[in-house]
């Protein structure tokens, strides 16, 4: 270089003009036309480069550049109308097709786009809709076959799949469809809330406050995020309140915190179906078994095969004395968990209930109580005796002398001391109060056998001259 600024000795201003003309003589002309339209090629290019790799965003850019270098572009806004379409901004998809058919009228596949692009409107639109109208299934097919064939890249498509996933209770599903999105932008907020539902509802609490977590670090005042993350803490709270209270031996209280968890969120079905459970279990111990045999049911309807709540409604069906209904869930029970002993000793107390309530109540029929004297069993006998004897009811003979026999064969059982014992024991005695010889002829007050009775109609204490000896 520096041999040629010293040719012919010329001094170098000279030496650069004359250097810059003949470089200038060398080059060929370019407009600036030319050069637009040369970018706008290669701008086209890299975006059609960009699609392939599904990186919309920055396809969208390039085009965008390549249209502001040459408005007449046509393939520019087909490519444009097409990503476009893909992120379903429709009405924005739908303009660039028409302008690229104004440049490039009747190109069949560009029409053939334009009418994806009207049936994957249609669907989305019919998505919502019928996901309103509460038609889940429905709206799912709509989006699977319709919107997401022709809109992969359509975001509020996806995010609507999963709150249909969400209301099918497809938990793992909308987890899956979730971390697709998470995948694209990890701090979808839509998505955070969403997937951390799923875990929610599967019980999965500490990933789902993580997902809240994560969501609100980006944005501490989203409303659906905060209602979601303190709603599940305050869930937490109360059933470990509830918890803590059942060791402590604070039952009532229990109760009051049981309810209150089960209050907060009623479609929380996997943590709630443990909350009726837990508060069954305490209104046994209270001996509240109507209201506990109501929450095992709620239990068990929500998951028929938890044999502790079983267990449990066969526990509280004996506080209220529904012996065949305890003994249809404990025998359930002991069939599903046949080694568990604690079962099989609940069930053969049911069993032994259910046998001693379908034989005769000997007080009842006396009425007297189970703690009554003999004293006052005798006195109750010879007022009913005489009440029912058949001589006193002759226009009723046939009752009264069934009525005679049934106050007969109490007293004959409770008039015993030790017949009376292996009564209140529950013993099988069905032969006591029967004449005591099983002999199936029954007990006859009228007869030989058992107690005399002696009856006077001369006279006596009793009205109409009807006098009683024992």
């Amino acid at each position: 270089m520096a041999r040629i600024c010293c040719w012919g000795g010329l001094t170098l201003p000279i030496l650069l003009l004359h250097c810059s003309v003949f470089i200038t003589q060398q080059l060929p002309m370019v407009s600036a036309q030319d050069s637009e339209l040369g970018d706008a090629a290669n701008l086209l290019k890299q975006a059609t480069d960009i699609i392939k790799t599904k990186n919309y965003g920055d396809a969208l850019g390039y085009l965008n550049d390549a249209i502001e270098a040459d408005p007449k572009l046509s393939e520019a806004y087909r490519h444009r109308a097409y990503v476009l379409r893909h992120l379903c901004r429709y009405e924005e998809s739908d303009l660039n097709y028409k302008k690229f058919l104004e440049l490039k009228p009747g190109t069949v596949v560009a029409e053939k786009e334009l009418s994806q692009l009207v049936q994957a409107q249609n669907a989305l639109n019919l998505a919502f809709n019928s996901f309103e109208s509460g038609d889940i299934d429905k709206a799912l097919e709509y989006i699977d076959k319709v919107v997401l064939v022709f809109s992969p890249g359509c975001s509020k498509a996806k995010l609507l799949k999963v709150k249909l996933l969400l209301a099918k209770k497809d938990y793992s599903s909308a987890i899956s469809e979730t971390g697709y999105i998470l995948k694209e932008n990890e701090n979808n907020l839509d998505a955070l809330l969403l997937r951390g539902r799923a875990y929610y509802y599967l019980s999965d609490h500490d990933v789902a406050l993580r997902h809240f977590q994560k969501g609100l670090r980006s944005d501490p005042e989203h409303a659906e995020l905060k209602k979601a993350y303190f709603g599940l803490k305050n869930l937490l709270k109360k059933t470990k309140s509830a918890e803590d209270n059942v060791e402590k031996g604070k039952l009532r209280l229990a109760v009051e915190d049981f309810k209150a968890a089960l209050a907060l969120d009623p479609s929380h079905t996997t943590h709630n179906v443990h909350l009726h459970l837990g508060l069954c279990k305490v209104l046994v111990k209270l001996g509240r078994g109507k209201d506990a045999v109501n929450s095992c049911s709620e239990a068990l309807d929500i998951d028929g095969e938890l044999i502790e709540a079983l267990t449990q409604r066969g526990e509280a069906k004996l506080l209220i004395e529904d012996w065949e209904g305890a003994v249809d869930d404990l025998k359930n029970a002991a069939q599903r968990s046949p080694q568990d002993m604690h079962i099989r000793e609940a069930l053969m107390r049911a069993e032994k209930s259910l046998k001693l309530s379908k034989r005769k109540d000997w007080y009842k029929i006396l009425g007297v109580s189970r703690t009554s004297s003999v004293a006052e069993i005798k006195r109750a006998y010879k007022k009913l005796a005489l009440q029912w004897h058949p001589d006193k009811n002759v226009d009723n003979r046939e009752e009264a002398e069934a009525q005679f026999r049934e106050i007969a064969a109490a007293y004959e059982v409770l008039g015993d001391e030790d017949k009376r014992v292996r009564y209140d024991r529950g013993e099988d005695i069905e032969d006591m109060g029967m004449g005591g010889g099983g002999g199936g002829g029954g007990f006859n007050p009228f007869g030989a056998g058992g107690h005399q009775y002696t009856f006077h109609f001369e006279g006596g204490g009793f009205p109409g001259g009807f006098g009683f000896d024992f």
